[in-house]
């Protein structure tokens, strides 16, 4: 069964009634997939950050993941192959030469610092989950059309971006745990 449920991830009270309903029906969750993100202003550097907007920021992309997490896994626990997608960002990698954290470009320095954080968060859910069948990765769609100009700009179709994050929702038992993933492939952070 496939269902989709609103649910804002930087309120608590949001998240425990989507936990309540998926409880209620169907009793558990096969994959749950994290892509709450807010972006920060273009060009925003750490020295002139508005750090009230840096922490909204990282309500919806840290805190909003880590929240949905911690309400869904007992219902994850029960699928026989659970998984959790954190979707990421090659802004919070060091090695991504194009929008990583050392590639000097104008991606905003809340919103670089928020998917390095969700990285890092991605590893230790992993490294800490005691279930066997449960796997918890990160995913880089990529630079993605999903704002008005963005083909212009070389952005690729969400649909092809869409391809790395099903990939990493359908691993199958044995699959990594713990890693950051850019079209299937291990993209360092």
């Amino acid at each position: 069964m496939c269902m989709a449920e609103a649910a804002d991830v930087a309120d608590p009270a949001s998240v425990q009634a989507l936990a309540a309903r998926v409880e209620r029906s169907p009793g558990r969750l096969d994959i749950l997939i994290n892509n709450a993100a807010v972006t920060s202003p273009w060009g925003e550097q750490a020295a002139g950050a508005d750090l009230d907007g840096v922490a909204a920021l990282m309500q919806a992309n840290l805190y909003g993941p880590w929240r949905m997490a911690q309400a869904l896994l007992p219902l994850l626990r029960q699928s026989p192959a659970g998984r959790i997608v954190n979707v990421s960002s090659g802004a919070g990698s060091h090695v991504d030469a194009v929008f990583g954290l050392t590639s000097g470009n104008a991606m905003g320095t809340g919103y670089a610092v928020s998917k390095a954080a969700l990285n890092a968060l991605t590893v230790k859910q992993a490294r800490e989950e005691a279930s066997p069948a449960l796997r918890i990765n990160a995913v880089c769609p990529g630079f993605t059309a999903t704002f008005e100009g963005g083909a212009a700009m070389g952005a690729r179709p969400p649909a092809e971006s869409a391809k790395g994050i099903v990939w990493a929702a359908l691993l199958p038992e044995g699959g990594p745990r713990g890693g950051f993933f850019r079209d299937g492939q291990p993209l360092g952070w």
